[in-house]
């Protein structure tokens, strides 16, 4: 951590100061509460939540988050999310505001689009937590999933040393569903991979990227594990591949329990139809939440789409989602 120094706090044990929170003065709009301040939650214990809705990190991570914020919040607990945006889309207040609504992310969001928030803090990491307390100083961090148990107790010690009186001291139980679901972490050998040309890796198409311009891809014959390739007519950009023409394919060759797409159709208020197959096949019982078992599914707006979830055994497989409609954006594939 960038911005803080430790120091232990006079009186308690275990939990360095790390700094004072540095507030939300540039946060460019809020959802499902008013601007708050530094000077407005001294007195209350603070959990802040760097989060951006098309993360599979962080989805995995809110069904803890959601269940701390119901059961502390009588105590004295307020948690904050602080939507830093990764992908242009999830700019968009309206793309962010129907994720906290399907989501049920029901606490304080500040809108973080300008990066100002995560500057202040000196973060670098989706999902990030701040553990705040009663006197406005940062005393504990995590970054990435797990350690769930360790941040609940340090929610409850924060609590017990504001005197917020009859904490509990057993832990949440959190069975995440859908994407929310923990990874399956023994049979996961696919990392995420981003598509557009900036971060992408292992792309198997003959003749390599076309950077920024329309181009016919033919499919791979071969793919090794977590390569992928194209076939149709694609425009490869910064953040996100686009297609062109309808019947363009995306082939990947994995090892996960679940493949994920964050993608979106060409405009608000379009849709794109799909269709997936797994080792040139209907998926059957291993489709995931955004598809049928024949692989049929439409995207309505951009988000993290759910493609398969296996179920079991794990191996190698290949996955193939071919557009029946032209315009789609797609971002990065994620496993779990």
């Amino acid at each position: 951590m960038s911005l803080f120094g430790t120091r232990r706090s006079p009186g308690t044990t275990g939990l360095p100061v790390e700094g004072q929170l540095p507030g939300f003065d540039g946060a460019t709009g809020w959802l499902n509460s008013p601007p708050l301040t530094a000077a407005k939650l001294r007195g209350h214990v603070v959990l802040v939540d760097f989060w951006t809705y098309t993360c599979i990190n962080w989805l995995r991570t809110l069904p803890y988050v959601r269940a701390w914020a119901d059961r502390y919040r009588d105590h004295g607990l307020v948690v904050i999310g602080v939507h830093t945006p990764e992908f242009d889309v999830e700019h968009d207040l309206d793309n962010v505001r129907r994720a906290v609504k399907d989501l049920r992310f029901d606490h304080p969001v500040a809108i973080d689009n300008d990066y100002a928030i995560w500057d202040a803090f000196g973060n670098r990491y989706w999902p990030a937590l701040y553990f705040v307390d009663a006197q406005g100083q940062i005393r504990h961090h995590r970054f990435g999933e797990g350690g769930y148990e360790q941040s609940e107790m340090v929610v409850q010690r924060l609590l017990n040393e504001a005197g917020a009186g009859s904490v509990r001291q057993d832990l949440v139980a959190v069975d995440g569903g859908g994407v929310e679901a923990a990874a399956d972490w023994d049979s996961l050998w696919s990392p995420e991979n981003y598509l557009g040309y900036e971060r992408t890796e292992n792309f198997a198409s003959a003749n390599g990227v076309v950077l920024a311009t329309p181009h016919r891809y033919g499919a791979p014959t071969r793919l090794r594990l977590n390569h992928w390739g194209l076939s149709g007519d694609w425009t490869v950009e910064r953040a996100a591949i686009v297609l062109n023409e309808p019947e363009g394919w995306i082939l990947y060759r994995f090892q996960a329990r679940d493949l994920h797409l964050v993608m979106g159709p060409p405009a608000p208020g379009t849709s794109v139809r799909f269709r997936v197959l797994l080792d040139s096949q209907p998926p059957g019982a291993a489709h995931g939440a955004d598809v049928d078992d024949q692989g049929n599914g439409t995207l309505t707006y951009p988000r993290l789409y759910q493609l398969i979830r296996q179920p079991g055994p794990v191996a190698e497989r290949t996955f193939e989602i071919t557009f029946l409609d032209p315009g789609v954006q797609a971002y990065a594939f994620t496993f779990g």
